[in-house]
């Protein structure tokens, strides 16, 4: 495995969820910072015990803009 890949989104509360999209992780932070960090250390725990690690996570901002209308 050579990338994890995942979706974050931001909150109206102004933090971030990010969820992994092929595996099933999730995880939050309130700054973009803590997301990154949340982030790589559930990736960690999630592979504590196997002997192959991702080598890259890539985070994936999806914003969600509403316009009004003219």
């Amino acid at each position: 495995m050579s990338e994890l890949v995942f979706e974050v989104t931001q909150e109206e509360d102004g933090g971030f969820c990010a969820e992994c999209l092929s595996e099933n992780i999730f995880t939050q932070g309130d700054t973009w910072e803590a997301v990154r960090k949340n982030v790589q250390e559930a990736v960690r725990a999630y592979y504590f015990d196997q002997p192959e690690t991702p080598k890259r996570i890539r985070l994936h901002l999806v914003r969600d803009e509403l316009l009004a209308g003219a």
